[in-house]
């Protein structure tokens, strides 16, 4: 045999995968996207701490009166008014969900399937507008609904996006509309 032929015979290439340091860095992966999530989470449970001096949420009357307008949808969250990106999440109003909104002479009655539902005295309506986003939900220019409302001594904006969007403008004028002749009856 030729000298370049043993050699070729001897030489073998290295293992392909080196399985330890595989197993090492996906390991650490999974402690790094664990440790990260668990940020979050204590960061939203921060977060409802800070905001602990909003009130609870009211409860909708027995009698509410008939039905103004009904819509299904979705919630996506709340925020301080005139702030879209300052979350609030005391009392569940950070969890977004799907929606069934109910519009009466007596409020706005938000029910949501697995999430806490409540109601918005009419009261305490203070503006309805067609906006584009709330706290990191960016949508089409008047693709989102949002009520402010006074809860305490705190305004606060809520967004709803109905299953037909064609039905927000509707809604936003009621909401006005209803607003301005309770403001006037005081």
């Amino acid at each position: 045999m030729t000298p370049a032929n043993l050699l070729a015979e001897t030489q073998r290439s290295a293992s392909v995968t080196d399985w330890p340091a595989r197993i090492g860095w996906l390991v650490g992966l999974v402690l790094f996207i664990a440790l990260v999530y668990w940020l979050m989470r204590e960061g939203w449970k921060w977060r409802g701490t800070l905001q602990s001096d909003i009130p609870e949420l009211p409860d909708a009357p027995e009698d509410t009166g008939p039905v103004r307008l009904s819509m299904s949808g979705r919630y996506h969250g709340s925020t301080t008014a005139g702030q879209w990106l300052d979350r609030i999440v005391a009392h569940g109003l950070g969890t977004r969900s799907l929606a069934r909104l109910t519009l009466t002479d007596a409020g706005l009655e938000v029910e949501r399937p697995g999430a806490n539902d409540f109601f918005i005295p009419a009261a305490a309506l203070r503006e309805a507008r067609l906006d584009k986003g709330i706290a990191g939900k960016v949508l089409t220019e008047g693709g989102l609904l949002v009520v402010t409302w006074a809860h305490g001594d705190k305004l606060i904006d809520s967004g709803f996006r109905s299953d037909h969007a064609a039905e927000h403008p509707e809604w936003a004028d009621t909401l006005n509309h209803m607003i301005n002749d309770t403001e006037g009856a005081r």
